[in-house]
């Protein structure tokens, strides 16, 4: 996974967490969604914020540690790769953030950059699939955008992991005909440009 982010700036990882963890965070997301935890997601920043369906059409809701024993055994399994970049990259990550994120069929993600111009704590982007039988057919890729190179669709197959640059990557998320769900996290480190 270095050696990707280092040459390519992203890297894949196909089955990443175990398929029994998969299951478990999938169900815990939908039963969130079933009772009416998961939000329309915002764009923008602090009172800026808003809710734009055109642009982002996800509903989300922040993990905290201690919410569930599936949620705890993924923070854990993101801790020790946070470590792990840290020891190979030096990238001085502090701490890690997630949210689930429920695509509805049709539900899309215009292109984006995740680091915001006035604040450079993200660093490293990762999305985990937990989608259980997805087919190609169905849509909902993560469309990359590398610098220089031809773009990169990923399909959102359950347990794989994608990691890339969180200042340099341009991606987005295509539509999908079914349900789509996934982890959206960021590895942060503290912040250097007076925030």
């Amino acid at each position: 996974m270095a050696d990707d982010l280092v040459e390519h700036g992203w890297s894949q990882q196909n089955i990443f967490l175990p398929a029994q963890l998969t299951l478990e965070l999938a169900a815990e997301c939908h039963l969130l969604a079933a009772g009416g935890a998961l939000h329309a997601a915002r764009v923008g920043r602090g009172t800026a914020q808003t809710i734009r369906t055109d642009i982002r059409g996800d509903q989300i809701l922040w993990l905290k540690a201690g919410q569930s024993a599936a949620c705890d055994r993924y923070l854990h399994i993101m801790e020790n790769l946070r470590i792990a970049l840290n020891r190979t990259l030096y990238l001085g990550l502090a701490e890690y953030e997630s949210h689930f994120a429920l695509y509805a069929p049709g539900a899309s993600y215009q292109p984006h950059l995740d680091r915001f111009r006035d604040d450079d704590c993200r660093t490293v982007s990762v999305v985990i699939y937990l989608n259980h039988g997805w087919l190609p057919e169905q849509g909902g890729a993560l469309r990359l955008h590398p610098q220089g190179e031809r773009t990169q669709d990923i399909a959102p197959l359950g347990s794989r992991l994608v990691l890339f640059l969180s200042a340099d990557m341009l991606h987005e998320v295509l539509p999908a005909t079914r349900e789509r769900l996934s982890l959206a996290g960021w590895f942060r480190r503290r912040p250097t440009l007076g925030n």
